[in-house]
């Protein structure tokens, strides 16, 4: 039976390479559309939970991964000889950068490298592994093409960029659009007949991997520039004794031309720092210096110095050296509501308060351990007690789950980089202090 028909039936075996926080829900929702998946990933504590039912990944059911394994829908491997009985593959590995901001494509090399030692005829593979215009035809292809087999002959190849926002409660990867671009057009058809058969969204085509590649880096390039943006306007703002918080409320109350970021202690997650310095290492190619990004991410890495200054003059005003301190972070995680610590500001904050001679307690309801540069840290419950012999609360994480009315009831100092406490603070105008 040609693929095509078996992706059209749902007989077609899915293979997701890479089950973190893009690839499990991938899998997932492919089995939950009635194809066969099995995961593949190197970490084999990862492969024995997904055999067992048990969940990590905070965007997934409990209920409905435990079903999908139990009824023979979804199994997990790290035998990646296993491909071979594949029909469609899906690499969906992490793309970090180094220390110097240039991609790092092991992940994908390798994962590419394992796929090409058993590829067969009548096979999809498709990257969503996020990463610069040009991947899929200039690294992957030459990679999978080794064996003799001829892309769109013999095998079908296309990108299809992950859109995966951790915590967000309205869009999942179930009825999240997806972008799909083939290297041939017969590439481009399995490719989206396969998400089509998914996704309750629609499946938007362009017409080769590079501008998919793009319209990723392009998604998040217009995150990371507008966070600049306002984080720098936040910076002036407090310069200029003007409430940013107020600006951006009124600018928002504009029906057009405009559209509201706010400022905070940095920028984390697994794509906005990341992505579009991907297209800034492609672009030297090209002898050109994408300056906006480069300028927007200087100042989203200047945030958490910024929020060190801000806390040092704090606690100055009221006659306390930061040396010495007692200082609570309220939150570890990037974003509100989720245990994800990946390029976390907090992280930075952390390290910079250790630095300077505080001595940090933290608490996340989210997460109880972590490590970070070799150290363990552990979180600590919120009590009374902490929050009256703390010389300050940091909050670096607006978690809705922290009781914010106790802590600013108990708490001398708060500086507070999120304005998670609008609405409450102004019982304890003395107490709070924003970026």
């Amino acid at each position: 039976m040609a693929l095509l028909d078996k992706i059209k039936d749902k007989t077609a075996k899915v293979g997701v390479i890479g089950l973190g926080y893009v690839g499990l829900p991938l899998a997932v929702e492919k089995a939950k559309a009635g194809y066969p998946v099995l995961g593949f990933d190197i970490q084999k504590e990862k492969v024995e939970k997904v055999n067992k039912g048990i969940n990590y990944i905070g965007d997934i059911v409990n209920s409905e991964l435990e079903k999908l394994v139990e009824d023979g829908y979804l199994s997990a491997t790290t035998d990646y000889d296993r491909i071979k009985e594949c029909d469609c593959v899906m690499i969906c590995v992490p793309t970090p950068l180094n220390k110097y901001k240039q991609p790092d494509l092991s992940f994908v090399v390798d994962s590419t490298k394992e796929v090409a030692k058993r590829l067969h005829p009548e096979m999809l593979i498709v990257l969503e592994s996020t990463t610069y215009p040009g991947t899929t035809e200039e690294v992957i292809l030459p990679l999978l093409q080794e064996y003799g087999f001829k892309v769109g002959k013999d095998f079908y190849l296309a990108f299809s960029p992950e859109r995966v926002d951790p915590g967000n409660l309205i869009y999942k990867t179930k009825n999240t659009p997806k972008v799909v671009g083939g290297v041939t057009e017969k590439c481009t058809l399995h490719a989206k007949t396969l998400y089509e058969n998914v996704l309750n969204a629609g499946v938007f085509t362009v017409s080769s991997p590079k501008e998919a590649e793009m319209s990723k880096i392009l998604e998040n390039t217009f995150r990371i520039v507008n966070i600049g943006l306002i984080n720098e306007m936040a910076i002036l703002a407090k310069k200029m004794g003007i409430n940013i918080w107020q600006v951006i409320d009124a600018a928002a109350t504009k029906p057009f031309g405009f559209m509201p970021f706010y400022p905070g202690p940095g920028v984390g997650g697994h794509c906005i720092p990341i992505d579009p310095f991907y297209l800034t290492y492609k672009a030297r190619e090209f002898d050109y210096h994408t300056r906006i990004i480069e300028l927007a991410g200087e100042i989203n890495d200047y945030m958490p110095e910024y929020v060190i200054e801000r806390l040092m003059d704090i606690l100055n005003e009221n006659k306390k050296c930061l040396n010495g301190s007692k200082i609570l972070m309220l939150g570890v995680s990037y974003k509100n509501d989720i245990d994800d610590l990946r390029e976390s500001p907090a992280l930075k904050i952390l390290e910079l308060l250790e630095k300077k001679g505080a001595e940090v307690k933290i608490h996340d309801p989210y997460i109880k351990n972590f490590s970070h540069k070799g150290i363990e840290y552990k979180t600590v419950d919120l009590t009374k007690e902490l929050l009256e012999e703390s010389d300050a609360v940091l909050i670096t994480t607006g978690h809705k789950k922290v009781d914010y009315n106790f802590v600013l009831e108990n708490a001398d100092i708060v500086f507070d980089t999120k304005n998670i406490t609008k609405g409450l603070r102004e019982k304890y105008p003395e107490k709070v202090s924003l970026l």
